[in-house]
C-alpha cells in the first residue's frame, strides 16, 4: 500500500482532488489530500514558500506514513520537490503534474520572464496576494463549463510569498526518483528545466491528451498514473 499526498496547484485546496482520491483508495490505498498554509480553508494563516515546504513534510512526519508518493500540481510541484528530498527514505517517488520544479536559489517567478511582470504586480495589487483565476484564463484547457466554474467558484488569492521566495535544494533534482506527467493542452513540450531532468534514468515522462487541470478534466486517467507511479 502507498501512502499519496496530493498538493494542488496556485489558489486551490484539497477539495481539488475530490474526484482522484475515490480512484486511488479503491485501489487499497491511502490518500491524503493537503491545503497549503493560507488557501482554501487555511486562508488567513501567514505563509512564505519555506512554510509551504513545511506543511507537506510536516503531513507526512504527523501520519508517520512510509513508501510516499509526493504529488504536486502546477505551482506546488516548487514545495514537492523540496519537501521530497527531505522526506528521506519515507519517499517512494514524487510526481509533479503539469508543474513547476524548483531549482536551488530560484523563485516561481525567476524563469517566468513574459509573466513575472504580471504576477508581481498582481501581488501588489492585491495586498500581497496572486488574485485568483478567471473562466477566461482557464479556456482551452478540456475543461467543460461546469468543471470550469468549479475551479474558479473554488479559488482563493495565493499568498505572494510563496512565489518569490528562493526554493532550497541540498541535492540535484535529478536523483530523485519521479514521473514528470504533461498536459499537451498547455503545450507540447516540458520547459527546458524538466527536459534536462528527464535525462535522468529516475525520471520518466507520461502525457496527457489534456488542459491544465487534469484532477478536474481527466480524474480517472489522472488517477491511473498515480497508481501506475507507485508500481515503478
Amino acid at each position: 500500500m502507498a501512502e499519496y499526498v496530493l498538493v494542488a496547484g496556485a489558489w486551490l485546496g484539497s477539495w481539488a482532488w475530490d474526484e482522484v482520491v475515490p480512484e486511488l483508495r479503491a485501489a487499497g490505498h491511502s490518500v491524503h489530500p493537503l491545503t497549503l498554509s493560507g488557501l482554501a480553508e487555511k486562508q488567513g494563516v501567514p505563509a512564505g514558500q519555506q512554510a509551504h515546504v513545511q506543511d507537506i513534510v510536516d503531513e507526512v512526519e504527523r501520519h508517520d506514513l512510509r513508501d510516499v508518493i509526493l504529488v504536486g500540481h502546477s505551482y506546488s510541484g516548487i514545495p514537492v520537490g523540496q519537501a521530497a528530498e527531505r522526506i528521506g527514505d519515507r519517499l517512494a517517488r514524487v510526481v509533479f503534474v503539469d508543474s513547476n520544479v524548483p531549482a536551488d536559489g530560484e523563485s516561481f517567478v525567476s524563469p517566468w520572464p513574459d509573466g513575472r511582470a504580471m504576477v508581481e504586480s498582481s501581488i501588489a495589487e492585491n495586498g500581497g496576494f496572486w488574485a485568483p483565476l478567471t473562466a477566461a484564463d482557464c479556456e482551452g484547457q478540456g475543461l467543460t463549463d461546469e468543471q470550469i466554474a468549479r475551479i474558479v467558484g473554488g479559488s482563493t488569492p495565493h499568498p505572494g510569498a510563496t512565489l518569490t521566495e528562493p526554493a532550497v535544494l541540498a541535492r540535484p533534482l535529478g536523483e530523485l526518483p519521479a514521473t514528470y506527467v504533461k498536459c499537451l493542452l498547455d503545450g507540447d513540450e516540458p520547459n527546458g528545466d524538466v527536459a534536462k531532468l528527464l535525462t535522468s534514468e529516475r525520471w520518466r515522462l507520461v502525457e496527457m491528451d489534456t488542459g491544465h487541470w487534469p484532477m478536474f478534466s481527466q480524474p480517472r486517467e489522472l488517477a491511473r498514473i498515480l497508481l501506475d507511479a507507485a508500481a515503478v
